[in-house]
């Protein structure tokens, strides 16, 4: 089946889920390809898997990917007061630089800060979700300890026709509290062999105070918090477009290139020593080729680039003019990259992929950084087989940094099918993650230390044991974790958010899904309860790892009933702390969602939803404050060929 699979390859996945064979494509399952960099389906996974489609985006109406993702098996958020505002993502308890996170195959984040700024990617440029959780270094190299999100930006879809096919538009608009606004508007088409996506769209809030009042008197201007007092409301505005293409020739040999820019400009309570006002930008282009030499040897190659460009200003001045000592008036980040990955066929439900990975980080910022650039190249190699009910998928990888020497990394995964649908999986792997440029070269602000040049790199080994059954009517499954970290990079409030290495930290976990389709009822249970701990036998030994919280569940029950439909998602969070030394505490609490739709025409429908319905206060970041209740409304055209 892998054959066949790879045949179609990336083309189904990423540039499009509908063809003609679209009924046996359904049968076998959602493809996926950020697993095992090869195109397997969702029940050939040997790892924990969530994927979002565009259906998923629509039916559940989120304003952003935090609240897209939040409460997922094993993901939880930090966020520092609202829409656009800094967000962090924690997976498996692990750090928000450990979950790697590529769109369209290229990766992204921020060289100087080390994690991608998701609340910058719109949410209405995404077609589909790929949550790969556990280890991936062995195949993706640094910065996958937790685990990989690729996202897929919206495509054109093939169609059997010659010529190609009239432009298909799209709309969205939607309005909701605070001020927001937020439209999206796209043509796409394509016929048998080719496909094309152009959109543009944009969003804006007026917020809300961030900072909650009398943080700086409750922490004496140091410590937790946001350190100021500023009841403004912290606007956001974003303003973005996409675009993607592709061709494929009657001999399999297929082109693709993608493209996406996101600028946004984000208030937030600030002083001039820190400025208040934030414009960002995400710039990602990527292409990618693939061919096939021989029957059983397929060849793809891709190239890449993603910027990451932020410039600070406080009051409408910019900052480095405005406050001549200033370090962060302005920060670029750029990686260049590219691989050459070779999938060949050994024999029926045998797979080997080789490849090399190649990336380049560079730094250009008003602060003056010791070293601006590294770069790193990776060789990796995977073999996946099929024995009767046994699966079995093995790889290994090597890194060399210009900076941080070589890594060596590796996993292993086994599976056994037993009837009706019931699947046992068990794994163990190896990964790492380098210091950032942050982490080691920012310099000292009127003297006091700012980072850590004596940073040692992470290193982890996690196993994990699955079980797993699909039903006609019921899925469900059960996944128990543990990671040990060694060197744990941490930033503490208390200690000026001087990075320190942990000398090792433990995570538990099990994640548990329940799913049912009763009667038309669609229901989704999510279920996660983890320890994230610190094991360094000191002071803080036992001790909870910062803004991860011990247990989080999400429910979402949803149902049509002709035109019409109706939906809810129930999101609980535990306790979690702010600080190392757990002394500012994050309170548990819950949300409410509802939300409805009525599609009145045969290409329009309009949605409405309204987010944290009993109007629940609570923190994700110490003193800074969460949306309450809020309704959102949108008008969306989208043509059912679509």
């Amino acid at each position: 089946m892998k054959k066949t699979l790879l045949a179609a390859a990336l083309l189904s996945c990423m540039m499009t889920a509908h063809a003609a064979d679209q009924n046996d494509a359904a049968a076998l399952g959602p493809v996926i390809v950020t697993a095992t960099r090869t195109a397997i389906t969702v029940d050939d996974a040997l790892s924990s898997v969530t994927v979002i489609t565009r259906a998923d985006i629509e039916r559940l109406q989120p304003v952003s990917v935090q609240d897209l993702l939040t409460g997922l098996p094993g993901v939880s958020f930090a966020n520092a007061g609202g829409l656009g505002q800094q967000t962090s993502l924690f997976v498996r308890g692990t750090n928000s630089t450990h979950t790697l996170v590529l769109l369209d195959g290229v990766r992204l984040g921020s060289v100087t800060a080390g994690f991608a700024s998701l609340e910058q990617i719109p949410v209405e440029q995404i077609e589909r979700i790929e949550i790969v959780r556990g280890p991936r270094s062995s195949l993706y190299g640094a910065d996958a300890i937790g685990g990989v999100i690729q996202i897929f930006t919206r495509h054109g879809q093939a169609d059997g026709g010659q010529p190609l096919s009239s432009p298909l538009p799209s709309l969205s608009v939607t309005a909701g509290s605070n001020g927001l606004f937020g439209a999206e508007a796209g043509l796409s088409g394509g016929n048998a062999h080719a496909w094309y996506n152009l959109s543009l769209g944009g969003q804006y809030t007026s917020g809300f105070p961030g900072c909650k009042i009398g943080a700086a008197e409750a922490n004496g201007g140091m410590g937790a918090g946001c350190f100021v007092d500023d009841p403004r409301d912290d606007a956001f505005r974003n303003w973005n477009g996409a675009a993607n293409a592709g061709y494929r020739w009657d001999n399999g040999t297929e082109l693709a290139v993608t493209w996406l820019r996101s600028k946004n400009d984000v208030e937030y309570a600030g002083s001039p020593y820190g400025g208040n006002d934030a414009v960002n930008e995400q710039r990602v282009a990527g292409a990618r080729l693939s061919f096939s030499p021989l029957e059983a040897w397929k060849v793809t190659l891709n190239a890449g680039q993603s910027k990451d460009l932020a410039t600070t200003y406080y009051q409408g001045t910019y900052y480095g003019t405005y406050y001549p000592f200033a370090q962060t008036g302005y920060s670029n980040s750029r990686r260049d990259q590219a691989s050459w990955q070779n999938d060949i066929a050994l024999a029926s439900n045998q797979l080997l992929t080789v490849g090399v990975d190649y990336q380049r980080e560079h730094v250009d910022s008003s602060t003056g950084y010791l070293a601006d650039n590294r770069n790193d190249t990776g060789t990796y190699a995977q073999y996946q087989g099929t024995f009767g009910s046994n699966e079995l998928q093995l790889s290994a990888r090597h890194d060399d940094s210009s900076q941080y020497g070589g890594h060596d990394t590796g996993a292993l995964a086994w599976g056994y099918s037993f009837d009706r649908g019931l699947r046992l999986m068990a794994s163990y792997g190896t990964a790492f993650h380098a210091p950032t440029f942050n982490d080691l070269y920012y310099p000292p602000f009127f003297g006091t230390p700012s980072a850590n040049p004596d940073l040692k790199p992470e290193k982890s080994r996690s196993g994990e044991l699955g079980l797993a059954q699909k039903l006609d009517i019921w899925n469900w499954a059960l996944n128990a974790y543990q990671t040990d970290i060694d060197d744990l990079i941490v930033l503490d409030p208390d200690q000026n958010y001087v990075p320190f290495n942990v000398s090792k930290a433990r995570i538990r976990g099990l994640e548990g899904q329940l799913g049912a389709n009763l009667d038309g009822w669609q229901v989704q249970g999510y279920l996660t309860l983890q320890q994230p701990e610190n094991h360094d036998g000191g002071a803080n030994n036992g001790h909870l790892l910062p803004r991860r919280p011990e247990r989080t569940a999400r429910i979402d029950i949803d149902r049509r009933f002709g035109a019409f439909g109706l939906g809810t998602t129930w999101y609980a969070a535990g306790k979690s702390y702010d600080d190392v030394a757990n002394l500012h505490r994050l309170g548990g609490y819950s949300t409410l969602a509802l939300r409805a739709s009525w599609h009145f025409a045969a290409d329009w429908q309009v949605e409405a939803k309204l987010a944290n319905a009993l109007d629940h206060p609570y923190e994700t970041v110490y003193y800074y404050n969460q949306p309450g209740r809020a309704w959102y409304v949108t008008l969306r055209y989208s043509p059912a060929t679509r």
